[in-house]
């Protein structure tokens, strides 16, 4: 790689060094809004197409006749297939380039989402969504890799956070258009408009997106690739980053595949329309996201992570209540405890790897995408099982585990001396 891509100096021709400017973006650069803007849509498209079902299972469950665990594999098999795919997708990428997986990683899932809505039944809607997961597994470890090498390191946390927050929108948006289109239409033409607008933002992702001027072709060679991560795996600082993002996700599936659910029935009973609204409360997570990086100024890294599995926590009791206001506010703490810690960890992996950058962000991404499938299918089994209360169960426990994992890094940069680990 070469000095202006790394910020380092050369002293070719003089006794002292010379500094050369870093050429990676940062705000106010050239293209910087452009590369903000297009990652924004593409994370709204990824988390719309992703979680298109989410708000409407019982309307699935309905038409089918299945029950809520049932119904949740709509959503854990499109997660569950993202999970399992990121890596490979990463490996691409480090050959292809990061715009040229993302482009086509969109392309597929585009075209598989206007499939879904004619679905004929569970099974096949489960394979489709599956399928959908795999093509969007291009999107994420590549994004985070591309603003890796393209985006200045003190500008990288406020990058990532912008394009958690497209996720935000695109989960927000998806569920309340979804929500009140399903209410009049019913759920297969809601989960065309979710369609429809991902080839919106598709496009506009395509000619936003500035070419990299800093990526460099890796191998295809499985040695290699397996040589990588075995390195991302031994390294424990990564290993509990991914621990972190997989726990975080775990809390937000269960509680976002249930609360349909919950809201639905007594004392709610809360019409579709009315239930898609409540997603509103993303809206928290897109500002939660974006000023991560000065939470993480103020807190440090460990810091922040602790304010975030605190706030979750916070969100999960108030949301045992069975008032509306509490609910509403319990899902507010939960979604911005959720999206901090989630943008805090995701940069982290990127500051840290220092090769194989798409291998260490996919490993990432497969660890929080399991924890998504996993909350989805143990939140809807515990509500099953034990009501709302065995919901936020599963999610205290997700909690605790975070910060469990925060204290052993805190501890081990403590006797290492280390104040940069988790």
């Amino acid at each position: 790689m070469s000095p202006a891509s790394t910020g380092a100096s050369t002293a070719v021709g003089a006794d002292v060094p010379v500094p050369v400017p870093d050429s990676r973006m940062s705000p106010g650069c050239p293209g910087y809004r452009r590369m903000s803007l297009a990652l924004f849509l593409a994370g709204v498209a990824t988390f719309a197409l992703l979680y298109s079902t989410q708000a409407l299972l019982p309307s699935v469950s309905g038409e089918f006749a299945v029950t809520a665990s049932d119904a949740s594999w709509t959503v854990a098999a499109a997660t569950g297939g993202l999970a399992v795919s990121v890596l490979p997708m990463s490996a691409l990428s480090e050959r292809f380039g990061r715009r040229a997986v993302m482009t086509a990683s969109l392309a597929v899932a585009v075209a598989l989402g206007l499939l879904v809505p004619f679905a004929p039944s569970l099974d096949v809607l489960v394979v489709l969504r599956a399928l959908q997961g795999a093509a969007l597994a291009g999107l994420p470890a590549s994004a985070t890799a591309y603003l890796a090498e393209e985006v200045t390191p003190k500008a990288l946390t406020t990058a990532i956070g912008l394009f958690v927050a497209g996720n935000s929108v695109g989960g927000m948006s998806g569920r309340i258009v979804t929500g009140w289109v399903a209410q009049e239409w019913g759920w297969r033409v809601a989960v065309g408009v979710v369609g429809v607008v991902a080839v919106a933002c598709a496009v506009a992702f395509r000619l936003l997106l500035p070419a990299p001027a800093h990526f460099r072709a890796g191998s295809l060679r499985p040695r290699v690739l397996a040589g990588t991560v075995r390195d991302h795996l031994r390294d424990p600082l990564l290993r509990r980053l991914y621990a972190i993002g997989a726990l975080f996700m775990t809390v937000f599936g269960g509680v976002y595949t249930v609360i349909g659910y919950r809201l639905a029935e007594a004392p709610f009973s809360l019409p579709q329309g009315v239930v898609g609204s409540v997603f509103l409360v993303y809206l928290v997570g897109t500002v939660s996201a974006s000023t991560a990086g000065r939470l993480v100024g103020r807190l440090g890294r460990r810091g922040a992570l602790y304010a975030a599995g605190g706030t979750t926590a916070a969100g999960l009791l108030l949301s045992l209540a069975d008032a509306i206001a509490p609910v509403l506010l319990g899902l507010v703490l939960v979604t911005a405890g959720f999206f901090a810690g989630h943008a805090v960890a995701s940069s982290a992996v990127g500051r840290t790897a220092t090769r194989g950058r798409a291998q260490a962000s996919a490993l990432y991404q497969s660890a929080y995408y399991i924890g998504s499938s996993a909350g989805s299918t143990a939140g809807a089994v515990a509500f099953h099982a034990a009501g709302w209360a065995g919901t936020v169960g599963v999610g205290l426990l997700a909690v605790a585990g975070v910060v469990a994992i925060t204290l052993l890094g805190t501890r081990a940069a403590r006797a290492q001396r280390r104040p940069a680990a988790v």
